[in-house]
This record gives structure tokens, sequence and C-alpha cells, in this order.
């Protein structure tokens, strides 16, 4: 029998481009904000990125604040400290991390329905 160039097609990874994204080196450090939908109405938004040298709480208090809702940082073993805020907070954390200097506005990524 002769033999047949027959390709036999590989399982599709759809998060491949994804992951290679993240773990490339030289990559951008994103900020990612978060909403969680908890029950019924209610929300919460989770900051998660920011680098170890800024002091979380002290961010954290400075949201609060101006932004009249309760929040907390939260230890997390994989993705390290996030910041959670009662309510959907996407747009105005964007705007308050840019302004503040902390971040640049590239280097965020709002995430959500």
């Amino acid at each position: 029998m002769s033999e047949v160039g027959v390709q036999i097609p590989t399982a599709f990874d759809p998060f491949a481009e994804a992951n290679a994204e993240d773990s490339g080196a030289g990559s951008k450090e994103y900020v990612h904000v978060r909403t969680q939908q908890r029950n019924g109405r209610k929300s919460l938004t989770t900051v998660q990125g920011l680098k170890k040298e800024f002091s979380y709480n002290k961010i954290l208090k400075d949201l609060k604040k101006e932004f009249c809702c309760n929040g907390t940082v939260v230890q997390d073993p994989e993705l390290g400290q996030v910041i959670q805020l009662q309510g959907d907070q996407r747009k105005n954390v964007s705007t308050f991390l840019v302004q503040a200097g902390i971040v640049k506005k590239e280097q965020i990524k709002i995430h959500g329905f």
C-alpha cells in the first residue's frame, strides 16, 4: 500500500494566544478591573495587577472615600493582593488610577458585561 499524506488535525486551543500574550517576555503588566455579579442587583468590582510597591490599603482608603463605597483587600494565592469594592465601579476606578498616576491608560483592561 502506498502512504497517503494525511494530516490529523490537532486539538484547537482557543485560549492559546491569550496565554501566550500573558506569559510573553517583555509583555505589559496589565491592571485588570472586573465586575462580578452577586445576588440580585448587587455587584462587586475587583482590581488586580497593581505593582507590589504600592500600598494597597492607602489606595483602597482613597477609593472608598472618593466613591462612597465599602471595600477590602483580599490575599489570593494565585493572584496576590486584590482590591474589592462594592458596586460597579469599573469606570470610576480606571479614571482614578490614571489621574492618580498609578498606572497609564494603556495598562488598564476593563472586563465585565
